[in-house]
């Protein structure tokens, strides 16, 4: 059963209302998190944290008297906490007057859920503050020596996502296969054989590489290059570990002469992949007490 809502619900006058931090985490390195984030998990009442943040995280920094709620997303899998659910917490918690952080991986705005977040804290006059995190993107670049606007390889960095088949239209992908922008994409490992097909159809130069980075900044990650025109022969078909990050652009090319991480020889995932008992546990542990 989920919270619902009633007039009873909105914030009283003169009703102890809490705060809620929405956080970014960093990319999965926990040394990649803001003194700003860490401060705040270290006075937070509670916690609600996605699957992509750093275990490490969560025990250096968080209080063990907080409770800490586990909030992760999996879609490829089919096993998320709804986003309902995640607004009905938030909402749960601060009208308690606990202090609330919702950490996110990487940067709290980007490919996240936020506006929905800001939307319903704004509904029930709940304060908030966004403090932001490096995003995978960059964290990604930078553990694979790949300057994302080098000079003379790119005029700028676009941050995209195709995870669905119908998302970009054919003159968006021809405009994509023209530009000099360094292109990122996120949650799109699954649909890249469609993405270069689509890139090579609208005849994108050859001087243009690809690269795959599986749980970048972690000490698992893997950089997989090659050029857009052998990805059929080289890459396609290989199931890449999540998350992985997609990387199309001349500075990919920079990658073989700046690299300083080595690829890691460990296929184990970093990030804890969210069970059907995570879910349900934590909705019906911290739901039934809102009714």
């Amino acid at each position: 059963m989920l919270l619902q809502h009633s007039p009873s619900t909105k914030k009283q006058p003169g009703r102890n209302t809490g705060k809620v931090i929405l956080a970014g985490a960093g990319p999965g390195d926990p040394d990649l998190i803001t003194v700003k984030a860490a401060d705040a998990l270290r006075k937070a009442d509670v916690v609600l944290t996605d699957r992509l943040v750093s275990e490490v995280i969560l025990h250096r920094y968080v209080p063990a008297t907080a409770e800490i709620v586990y909030v992760g997303k999996e879609c490829s899998k089919k096993r998320s906490v709804p986003q309902k659910t995640i607004n009905e917490l938030l909402v749960h918690y601060a009208l308690q007057g606990k202090g609330v952080v919702r950490l996110k991986g990487g940067d709290a705005s980007i490919f996240s859920n936020i506006l929905d977040e800001l939307q319903t804290l704004t509904e029930h006059a709940i304060s908030y503050e966004i403090i932001p995190g490096v995003t995978a993107a960059l964290g990604a670049a930078a553990c694979a020596g790949m300057p994302l606007t080098a000079r003379g390889y790119a005029t700028a960095v676009r941050f995209l996502t195709y995870y669905k088949s119908d998302m970009v239209t054919d003159a968006y992908w021809k405009e994509l296969a023209g530009t000099e922008d360094t292109l990122v994409f996120y949650m799109s490992s699954g649909t890249l054989d469609q993405a270069v097909q689509k890139l090579i159809q609208f005849r994108i130069s050859k001087e243009k590489h690809l690269a795959v980075i599986e749980q970048a900044t972690t000490c698992f990650q893997q950089v997989h290059t090659c050029s857009l025109y052998d990805y059929a022969t080289t890459l396609k078909g290989i199931t890449f570990a999540s998350p992985s990050l997609v990387v199309i652009g001349k500075v990919v090319a920079l990658h073989q002469q700046f690299k300083w991480l080595a690829n890691s020889h460990n296929r184990q995932l970093y990030f804890k992949p969210v069970t059907e008992e995570m879910i349900n546990v934590h909705q019906q542990n911290n739901l039934k007490h809102a009714i």
